[in-house]
């Protein structure tokens, strides 16, 4: 296993509907490091983000899908997410505040 450090664990933000309206519940999903455990996730968002102490961490990987081009087939990269719950006196994020 690689050694992963907290600023590379976190990749970028995944900003849809859904995870926009849980926003309104402190929960932010991110695209993860795909070798990266919840421990660490944890430790990235308090480290990166000043005054945020998170509550849970719920991960989820996700397989390449199939893909066809011609006569050949393969696979997208698999990624890997996580939805970070804060707790309830902590600060909100700023990366969304904008959106």
């Amino acid at each position: 296993m690689a050694d992963i450090k907290y600023y590379d664990v976190i990749l970028k933000p995944v900003v849809t509907e859904k995870s926009m309206s849980q926003m309104a519940e402190k929960k932010y999903t991110f695209l993860v490091h795909p070798e990266a455990n919840k421990a660490q996730i944890k430790e990235a968002v308090e480290k990166m983000f000043e005054g945020t102490a998170v509550k849970s961490v719920n991960t989820m990987n996700i397989d390449g899908k199939r893909k066809r081009r011609g006569m050949t087939f393969g696979y997208t990269a698999k990624s890997k997410k996580a939805i970070v719950t804060l707790t309830e006196e902590s600060k909100e994020i700023e990366i969304f505040q904008g959106l």
